[in-house]
């Protein structure tokens, strides 16, 4: 189970312990519970959303919206912030943008980009929860997160070194590909939103992984981070329309 431990640490902020330093191995098989732990996020949120019953629903949104980035730590945002920085700053040019990525300091840029993708998120949330289809809350993080193992399998890894090379290195492609394959059709079983969802995050998923190959040759954990966030703003909007 040592696996499933390092996706929960390594994707949210609850507070697991792991009994040792985990092998490349075992850090390459984690991704196989990417998608249960988005699973889990979204049962967590789905739980929250129970909890708060009558409250009103711009203050259930700002609350949910709150806990959501809290599970995570910020963890995909700040991926979404360096992304925006670098790919503006970049000027087009792969090294400047890989190298503007790794400064941990957020320009303007980042700064808009994530208070837009918030305030997208926040207001999709409202409408989610006005429409009473509040419960359609949980295939937004499980399918995000399920498009993470999709991006190491199909996408080489371009920066050295890190967790990112040991997952891009180490992941079991042909169980990683069953997993995929059975999360997607037991997501089937929403209905015609999961299509929905579904298709909305296949979109970003190609136009994002296209530009990567563009621009950088592949991807790195700060554009995975990214791409996690851009597609559950757009699963988001598409499930709230």
């Amino acid at each position: 189970m040592t696996p499933w431990w390092i996706a929960l640490q390594f994707l949210t902020r609850l507070p697991v312990t792991l009994a040792g330093m985990p092998t490349p191995e075992q850090i390459g098989r984690s991704l196989l519970f990417y998608p249960l732990v988005g699973l889990f996020i979204g049962l967590l949120l789905l739980a929250a959303q129970h909890l708060l019953g009558d409250t009103a629903v711009l203050l259930q949104a700002a609350l949910l919206l709150t806990l959501w980035v809290a599970i995570s730590g910020g963890l995909h945002l700040d991926g979404l912030a360096d992304s925006a920085d670098a790919w503006v700053g970049g000027f087009g040019d792969r090294q400047r943008t890989l190298d503007i990525m790794k400064d941990p300091r957020s320009g303007p840029i980042a700064v808009v980009v994530l208070v837009l993708v918030l305030l997208l998120k926040f207001a999709a949330l409202v409408a989610l929860l006005q429409n009473g289809s509040g419960w359609l809350l949980v295939l937004v993080p499980w399918l995000a997160r399920s498009l993470l193992p999709l991006l190491f399998l199909t996408t080489p890894y371009v920066r050295a070194g890190g967790l990112g090379q040991a997952l891009a290195e180490h992941l079991p492609r042909r169980p990683l590909i069953w997993v995929l394959v059975v999360h997607g059709l037991v997501m089937m079983l929403f209905g015609g939103s999961a299509v929905l969802a579904l298709g909305a995050a296949a979109l970003v998923f190609i136009c994002l992984r296209q530009e990567l190959i563009r621009r950088l040759g592949g991807t790195t954990g700060d554009t995975a981070g990214a791409m996690l966030e851009l597609v559950e703003c757009a699963v988001l909007i598409t499930l709230a329309l």
